[in-house]
C-alpha cells in the first residue's frame, strides 16, 4: 500500500470490521475477460468469507471458471470538506472511511452443515432480531432449500486494510478537523473523532 500511515495490520481490527459488516463487493472475470463486480451480502466466519445465491447464473459460471477472485468491504465514516482547514482551497477535501481487500479462493461449499453455518450467519446479519427455525440439516422444511442454495466459501489467499482517518494530518489542521466534525455533529462523526485519536500516531505519542 503506498500509503502505509493508513494500512492496518492487527488482524484483530480486519476481522472485527469483518464481522461488523453485511455487504461487500465480489470481482470476478465474465467469458470474455472483461472484470465482473457483483454487489452482495456476505458472512464471515472462521477466516473466510462465504456468500450464497442460485447455482445458475453469470456469478456462479464465473467463479466455476476461475476460483481467482477478489472481495472488497468498505464503509464510509466521514466527508470532510475542504473548509474545515481552507477557507479558499478545495484541495483538503477528503473522506474517511475503513476499507478490507481480499485476493482469495472461491469454492462452492456442498457439505450441508457447512452451507447452514454460512446461511444462519447470514439471517444473523439481516435479521438479528430472530423469527425463524434455525437452519439445520436434520430439519426436513430446509432439507431441499440447503440442497438446491449455491453457497461458496472464499478461502483468503491474501487480505490489505486500509482505514483512513487523518494519521496524515498534523498539529493545528488535525485539530481543524476534529473541531469542524464536533460542530457538525452528524451521526458517524463522533465515531470518527474516536476513530482519528485512536489511529493517529501522532495522538498516540501523546
Amino acid at each position: 500500500m503506498r500509503r502505509a500511515e493508513f494500512s492496518i495490520q492487527e488482524q484483530q481490527e480486519i476481522d472485527h470490521f469483518l464481522n461488523e459488516m453485511s455487504f461487500g463487493y465480489l470481482g470476478t472475470l465474465d467469458k470474455d475477460g472483461w472484470p465482473h463486480i457483483t454487489p452482495l451480502n456476505y458472512t464471515y466466519q472462521n477466516g473466510s468469507i462465504y456468500i450464497h445465491g442460485s447455482k445458475r447464473g453469470a456469478k456462479m459460471d464465473e467463479i466455476l471458471a476461475s476460483q481467482k477472485v477478489s472481495f472488497a468491504v468498505a464503509k464510509e465514516f466521514a466527508i470532510i470538506p475542504s473548509y474545515f482547514t481552507d477557507a479558499r482551497q478545495a484541495c483538503p477535501a477528503s473522506a474517511f472511511y475503513k476499507s478490507v481487500h481480499i485476493r482469495g479462493i472461491a469454492e462452492p461449499v456442498e457439505d450441508l452443515h457447512e452451507k447452514s453455518v454460512a446461511l444462519s450467519g447470514l439471517m444473523e446479519k439481516l435479521q438479528p432480531e430472530g423469527g425463524y427455525a434455525p437452519i439445520t440439516p436434520e430439519d426436513p422444511k430446509y432439507q431441499g432449500e440447503l440442497k438446491a442454495v449455491s453457497v461458496v466459501r472464499i478461502s483468503v489467499e491474501e487480505i490489505t486494510a486500509k482505514f483512513k482517518f487523518g494519521q496524515n494530518l498534523k498539529g493545528e489542521r488535525r485539530d481543524k478537523v476534529i473541531e469542524g466534525l464536533n460542530e457538525r455533529g452528524r451521526a458517524e462523526d463522533e465515531a470518527t473523532i474516536e476513530f482519528m485519536k485512536k489511529y493517529c500516531p501522532l495522538h498516540n505519542k501523546e
